[in-house]
């Protein structure tokens, strides 16, 4: 009887290692488009950039239209990941780095169903984060995950993109951006 039971808890401790390495590391074989855009001659925006949100710091509403012309940097993360305090961070870093250029828009979305605004308002200014940080509705985390993959709604991949001003979306790499990476990511989308 021991040896059953030991058994069966080294092969759950194998599957439960295994599954937890697989979320939290980047896909083996997941390839990302370069960019995204509106088919050509036509200047709509993906039907997501209409979806209202709100500002959980401040309690206004925004759309990725209302940047248009701007370039955004968008991270899909939650509170319980601790890959997207470090990535937050570099964020942080990246806006210093950067003088914080007013053309320069970031949005963090907060794509766990579990989180509510209240808890993340807490999180984003306990951590003295002072971009948008907003409540992703289903809609919106549907949309990322068909439109550009389910890893979208996996923040402990740092999945992040930018929209660029003309309402292009580029993919950055999963993983860890520091935030150099950041900026050569986003340098050449703010030079006009």
């Amino acid at each position: 009887m021991r040896a059953k039971t030991f058994i069966c808890t080294t092969a759950f401790t194998f599957i439960l290692t295994g599954i937890l390495l697989t979320a939290c590391g980047a896909p083996a074989s997941s390839p990302l488009p370069e960019s995204v855009s509106s088919p050509e001659g036509a200047s709509e925006t993906p039907e997501w950039f209409d979806i209202e949100l709100t500002d959980v710091q401040t309690g206004e509403t925004f759309t990725m239209n209302d940047y248009a012309g701007k370039v955004v940097l968008v991270e899909t993360m939650a509170m319980w990941c601790p890959n997207c305090i470090l990535q937050a961070n570099e964020v942080r870093e990246l806006h210093k780095l950067l003088d914080n250029p007013d053309d320069l828009v970031s949005v963090s979305l907060d794509v766990d169903v579990n989180e509510d605004a209240d808890s993340l308002k807490e999180y984003s200014k306990g951590y003295g984060f002072e971009w948008h940080f907003a409540i992703a509705p289903r809609e919106l985390g549907r949309a990322l995950g068909n439109l550009y993959t389910a890893q979208y709604l996996n923040p402990p991949l740092s999945p992040m993109l930018i929209i660029d001003r003309n309402g292009e979306v580029h993919h950055l790499e999963y993983g860890q951006k520091s935030a150099e990476k950041l900026l050569e990511s986003v340098q050449p989308f703010l030079t006009p």
